[in-house]
């Protein structure tokens, strides 16, 4: 079966945006509220388990993948660390991302892999971390099973990005992404089908450009703030 286009995500129009929703009230976004949540999780659903077995990628066998979700402690509030990769990669060019890559032999799990993945690429050492626990597998249109680790990140360290991986990083309020007012939803055709994603624009770079954040990144984002909503 021959491979779909590659999506321009920012060219599919917007279908709705999500301000019906709540944010998450800014008391459970405190460090310490967070470290209660993963200690006595809620009864709750993922919205989004993934995209594995999109037309195209169906071939593909599943492999095991973990990111981080580095909250850096400032004083104005938890701010989500991400990355841009650089522009000439062959897969997520210049996409917005979260810190991680795929199990390796020699991980002992997905902490593991989650923390060795953020030294490698952005040079944020483990000293740094505290992991608060996992959310729920999202499984990538390539049929990556990706756990998203979240984790507590203190400041003071001192950042070394992979120049062949990582073009910059740079850190949004985790207040921004977990109201629903600001994820637009996208509904277009593909491969035949219709498929839709989430995506969470963010303009916090003083006028320079708008990151767009999208793809798994929004949706894990998006299970995230469903997880704090519970």
């Amino acid at each position: 079966m021959s491979r779909p286009p590659i999506l321009d995500p920012r060219a599919v129009p917007v279908s709705g945006v999500d301000a019906h929703l709540p944010p998450v009230d800014p008391l459970r976004l405190q460090a310490e509220a967070l470290r209660q949540r993963f200690a006595s999780s809620p009864t709750w659903q993922p919205e989004h388990a993934g995209d594995g077995g999109a037309p195209g990628f169906a071939e593909r066998s599943p492999a095991a993948a973990a990111v981080l979700l580095p909250l850096v402690e400032r004083p104005d509030g938890l701010q989500l660390l991400l990355t841009r990769r650089t522009d000439h990669l062959r897969h997520h060019a210049g996409q917005i991302s979260l810190p991680g890559g795929k199990t390796e032999p020699d991980d002992a799990g997905p902490v593991a892999t989650a923390l060795r993945e953020a030294e490698e690429e952005i040079g944020l050492l483990s000293a740094h971390i505290e992991v608060l626990g996992s959310l729920p597998i999202y499984t990538t249109v390539t049929s990556f099973q990706v756990t998203p680790v979240v984790a507590l990140v203190q400041p003071g360290f001192d950042l070394r990005l992979d120049p062949g991986e990582v073009a910059e990083v740079f850190e949004v309020p985790l207040q921004f992404l977990m109201t629903p007012a600001h994820h637009r939803r996208h509904v277009f055709v593909y491969a035949g089908g219709q498929r839709q994603f989430l995506s969470m624009p963010w303009g916090g770079h003083a006028g320079e450009r708008d990151d767009f954040i999208w793809g798994a990144t929004a949706a894990i984002l998006r299970n995230f703030y469903r997880f704090l909503s519970a």
